[in-house]
């Protein structure tokens, strides 16, 4: 609901992921089997001595520093740039009013209602249920409007569609209270809280 590039996450973390395995893999082998040390020595200074002969053919005219050190410095730059620009994107979305600009002829300028106000609210109409493990409520702007997503974790044996309606029920007194219909998003999972709870299970 929020615009959070999920799928680019995942392949970065990925690809993370496949790199630190195949280091980890690569520093195991080194230190248990002797052919591949040997083939690293070999395979290194050949690396080494190919890099020294770049640097020498690469140097700067009138001084002895190679450019490639200065191409390689602006690529860290850009993905310094790149960095920040993905970590700007985490979370994009949430939003701080329910409502903004509600145009009430009886009351004259702007009204806007803060989306603590439904968040709160409807956390503590759900608390009240023993049948639910955890509630969580968060405001997003969906296409430039603000929306509501419930997330709700039931207990063992809670019918979902039942409570699917009830959370739709608190939602439509909410409506009648702003005076305004708000896209909702009702997300209905289970994790390991809900599976581990000690408290009082609906069945």
């Amino acid at each position: 609901m929020n615009g959070t590039p999920h799928v680019l996450n995942r392949i970065l973390i990925g690809i993370l992921g496949l790199k630190l395995l195949a280091i980890g893999v690569l520093l195991m082998l080194l230190a248990t089997v002797p052919a591949v040390g040997s083939w690293w020595q070999g395979w290194s200074t050949g690396l080494w001595e190919h890099a020294k002969y770049l640097s020498d053919q690469t140097r700067i005219p009138g001084r002895e520093e190679s450019w490639l050190w200065v191409a390689a410095a602006a690529v860290l730059v850009v993905l310094i740039v790149l960095m920040v620009a993905w970590v700007s994107q985490q979370g994009k979305g949430r939003a701080n009013l329910i409502v903004s600009e509600y145009d009430d002829a009886r009351t004259p300028g702007d009204v806007s209602i803060g989306g603590n106000l439904a968040e709160q609210a409807l956390k503590a109409a759900l608390a009240e249920r023993t049948d639910l493990a955890g509630v969580t409520v968060a405001t997003y702007e969906v296409n430039g409007r603000p929306g509501l997503r419930i997330r709700v974790q039931p207990r063992q044996g809670v019918s979902p569609h039942l409570l699917a309606a009830d959370v739709s029920r608190l939602v439509e007194a909410l409506d009648a209270v702003v005076g305004r219909r708000t896209p909702v998003l009702i997300h209905i999972g289970a994790g390991a809280r809900t599976r581990f709870s000690k408290a009082e299970r609906v069945r």
